[in-house]
C-alpha cells in the first residue's frame, strides 16, 4: 500500500542502546532481531533506526565514515539482512536514519579532498581561503561550537560545517553529490528498508558561504522522485526545524517533495499548552501548520533523542517550558532545549503522561515514540549533553536491566541503576505484568489509534468548547468521525461540543482515562483533570 505511512505508528531507537546480543556491553542487530516480537506485539508498524553506518561514533553516529557498511559494533551486513527478514515476518516495516548534510571528517571523500585541491571530492564540500566575515552566523550548538568555519592544515583553506569541527558539510550545488546520494539511496532501498529519515534536511537546502541555489528545493524533489521510482511504497522522512509556512516547501507546492516531515513546530506549542495548561497554543499551532492532503503527512512526536527544542516559542514561553518541565540549569542545553525524558519532566505524575500521549495520538499526524517512552523511562543528567536521554533500554530488573549480560564495566552506555526510574522500579518485564501498568495502557492506546484510521487519513476541525482548558477536535474519513477531547487543567470540566447544524450518530466512547457514566445530553461532556476522552460516531450529513 502506497500511503501506509498515512496511519502508521513509529517507534524510534538506537541500535546500540536497545539490546546486546553477543555480550560485547553494546547493542546490535542480534539483540535488535530478538526483540522484534515485542515490538509487533505492543502495535508498532514502522521502525526508525538512529544511525547504523560505519562512524568514529563523535555525534551518536551522525558522523558517517561510510554509507555502504554497517558499524561493526552493531554487527555487520548479514546480521542486517536476517533483521530486515525477521521484521517483515512481524509486519514491520524499517525506515533508516540518513546523515546527508554532512559527512564525518572521517569519510574518504573528505579525506581525498582535502589532500588533493585537484580531486573531484574537493568541490563536493565547502571551501574558503579566508575566513568569512558571517562565520558565527549559524552556531547551532552554543557553548560547544565558536564557527561554521573551521581551518585544515592540509587543505590550507577553511571548510564549512553546520555542526560540529569533524562534521563537514556536503555541497549540494554539486550534481556529484547528489548522484552519490541517490546511489546510496537505491542500495538500502533494494535491500529492503521503507525509506529514511533525512537528518537535518533544512540545512541541506540552506544557502552556505559560495553555495548558492537557484532553486534550494530542487534536491528536494528529485530525491522524493528517485526513491519513488526505486521503491513504489518508500517514504522519506524530513528533519524540518522551521517555520510552518516553510513545510510547503519541503513537501513540495504540487505535493512532490518528501512524503513526511517531522513536526517540531507543533512539539514546541503542545509542551507551552500543558506548561500553561490551556488550549490555546493547540489552537494557534495548529491553525498554522499547512494541510498536508491526501498524500504527505506529519509525523508527530513529544520527544526524540535529541533535546526538546524551543526555539520558536517567545523567550517568555521559552522560559515558562522550562520553569514547568526542564527548572534547573543542567536539565537545559544550547539556552533553548531541554534534555529530559518524558516520564521525568511529567514528574512521573501517570495522569498527567497519559494526557500527553493521548493527545499526540489523537492529533492528526502519524506519532513517534522514543524507545522506552512506554514504559516512562527517566534520564541521566550525569551524562554530557544529548546522552542524558540515550541510556539503554530497561527490559526487567536482572543484570544491566537485561539489556546484556556483559559486566557494567563493559557497557558502552550506561543503565540508569538508582532512583526511582531505575531499571528494577522501571522495566518491561514488570510493567508487562501489571495490568494497570503504562506500558499496557500504551498498548490499548496503541490499538485504538490503528482502529481509528480517520484520525490519520480524515479531514481535522477544532470544535469549539468554550473553555480555556479544553481543546476538542475531530477526524473525518467518509462517514466515520472520531472525537477526542483533551481536559489540560488541573480541574475537572463540563463542555458542550458545538458542531452546528450537523448530525451524527450516538458518539460512543472508545477511549478514555475513567468509565464515565452516561449523561441526558450527549452534547455535554464531562471531563476529569487532566481527563481525555475519544468517541466515534457516524455522520449522518455531508456538513459534519
Amino acid at each position: 500500500m502506497k500511503y501506509w505511512f498515512k496511519n502508521t505508528i513509529i517507534y524510534s531507537l538506537n541500535v546500540d542502546s536497545f539490546q546486546d546480543g553477543n555480550a560485547d556491553g553494546e547493542g546490535d542487530f542480534k539483540g535488535l532481531r530478538n526483540r522484534l516480537e515485542y515490538l509487533s506485539a505492543i502495535g508498532v508498524h514502522t521502525l526508525w533506526l538512529l544511525p547504523i553506518f560505519k562512524t568514529p561514533f563523535r555525534d551518536n553516529g551522525y558522523d558517517v565514515a561510510d554509507y555502504y557498511l554497517i558499524d561493526r559494533r552493531l554487527g555487520d551486513m548479514g546480521n542486517f539482512v536476517d533483521f530486515l527478514d525477521i521484521a517483515d515476518e512481524h509486519g514491520l516495516r524499517v525506515i533508516i536514519d540518513l546523515p546527508i548534510n554532512h559527512t564525518s571528517d572521517q569519510h574518504p571523500w573528505f579525506q581525498e579532498a582535502r589532500k588533493n585541491p585537484d580531486s573531484p571530492y574537493r568541490n563536493f564540500y565547502i571551501w574558503a581561503k579566508e575566513k568569512p566575515e558571517d562565520a558565527e552566523e549559524h552556531i547551532m550548538f552554543a557553548g560547544q561550537q565558536k564557527s561554521n568555519w573551521s581551518y585544515d592544515e592540509e587543505a590550507e583553506a577553511y571548510y564549512y560545517h553546520t555542526f560540529y569541527d569533524f562534521q563537514p558539510d556536503l555541497n549540494y550545488s554539486n550534481p556529484r553529490v547528489t548522484q552519490e546520494i541517490r546511489q546510496i539511496m537505491h542500495y538500502w532501498l533494494r535491500l529492503g528498508v521503507s525509506g529514511f529519515r533525512v537528518d537535518a534536511l533544512s540545512h541541506i537546502v540552506r544557502e552556505k558561504g559560495p553555495v548558492q541555489f537557484k532553486d534550494p528545493f530542487k534536491i528536494v524533489r528529485e530525491l522524493a522522485q528517485f526513491v519513488e521510482e526505486v521503491r513504489n511504497d518508500g517514504v522519506l522522512l524530513g528533519e524540518t526545524d522551521v517555520a510552518p509556512d516553510e513545510y510547503k516547501n519541503f513537501f513540495g507546492e504540487h505535493g512532490n517533495g518528501f512524503q513526511m516531515l517531522l513536526n517540531f513546530y507543533l512539539a514546541e506549542y503542545m509542551f507551552l499548552a500543558f506548561a500553561k495548561q490551556e488550549r490555546a497554543p493547540l489552537d494557534y499551532a495548529l491553525g498554522m501548520l499547512p494541510d498536508t492532503g491526501s498524500f504527505q503527512q506529519y509525523a508527530t512526536f513529544l520527544r526524540n533523542h535529541d533535546e526538546l527544542d524551543l526555539e520558536r516559542l517567545s523567550k517568555s514561553e521559552r522560559n515558562l517550558v522550562f520553569k514547568e518541565f526542564a527548572p534547573k540549569e543542567n536539565m537545559q542545553i544550547f539556552g533553548r532545549g531541554a534534555r529530559r525524558r518524558l516520564a521525568p519532566m511529567f514528574n512521573n505524575d501517570r495522569r498527567r503522561l497519559e494526557l500527553a500521549y493521548s493527545l499526540l495520538f489523537s492529533l492528526p499526524g502519524s506519532p513517534v515514540m522514543r524507545y522506552g517512552d512506554e514504559i516512562g523511562m527517566g534520564e541521566d543528567l550525569s551524562l554530557e549533553g544529548r546522552n542524558s536521554v540515550r541510556t539503554v533500554m530497561q527490559w526487567s530488573s536482572h543484570q544491566n536491566g537485561g539489556f546484556s549480560s556483559a559486566s557494567k564495566k563493559e557497557l558502552a552506555k550506561p543503565v540508569l541503576s538508582k532512583g526511582k526510574y531505575s531499571y528494577k522500579k522501571v522495566n518491561v518485564e514488570a510493567q508487562y505484568r501489571d495490568a494497570d501498568s503504562l506500558l499496557n495502557w500504551v498498548i490499548k492506546l496503541f490499538r485504538v489509534r490503528t482502529r481509528c484510521m480517520e484520525l490519520g487519513r480524515g479531514q481535522f476541525n477544532i470544535l469549539d468548547t468554550g473553555h480555556p482548558a479544553v481543546f476538542a477536535h475531530y477526524c473525518k474519513l467518509k462517514d466515520e468521525v472520531t472525537v477526542a477531547v483533551h481536559n489540560l487543567g488541573d480541574k475537572e470540566a463540563a463542555v458542550h461540543l458545538d458542531m452546528g447544524e450537523d448530525k451524527v450518530h450516538r458518539l460512543a466512547e472508545v477511549f478514555g482515562d475513567a468509565i464515565y457514566e452516561p449523561g441526558d445530553d450527549e452534547s455535554i461532556i464531562k471531563i476529569n483533570a487532566y481527563g481525555y476522552r475519544w468517541f466515534r460516531a457516524r455522520v449522518e450529513n455531508e456538513k459534519f
